[in-house]
């Protein structure tokens, strides 16, 4: 079992929560059930997982919840590049976003090969 509060990768998930929720708030309102909602659950999830499987009592259990949360990173990539492409996104905001999400999914794929599966 591990501490998620301690671990890097959660720490940058937060931290993507926080920059979803203040870039979807700039989005259109017709977005609101939509785009903003998608983005922000897919944001909440890459924490939300590494959080749960670290509870888990063995790595092999734990690698399924990371692995959830690369999913979900992926996905809000993704969903940032719609945003970008809708003009919800101005492209330096963009390519911050990316190197950030980008940042994330190594740090959870460089997790995953040091456990002990």
């Amino acid at each position: 079992m591990h501490n998620f509060k301690k671990l890097n990768i959660w720490e940058a998930g937060i931290e993507l929560v926080k920059d979803s929720y203040r870039l979807t708030k700039t989005f259109p309102d017709f977005e609101k059930f939509g785009l903003v909602t998608q983005m922000n659950r897919c944001a909440v999830s890459i924490p939300s997982n590494i959080a749960e499987g670290s509870s888990k009592t063995s790595d092999k259990h734990f690698n399924k919840f990371l692995e959830y949360s690369l999913g979900s990173a992926f996905e809000w990539e993704t969903q940032l590049i719609v945003a970008l492409n809708e003009n919800y996104v101005s492209e330096e905001k963009f390519k911050e976003l990316e190197n950030k999400i980008i940042q994330i999914q190594k740090m959870i794929s460089r997790f995953q090969s040091r456990l002990k599966l």
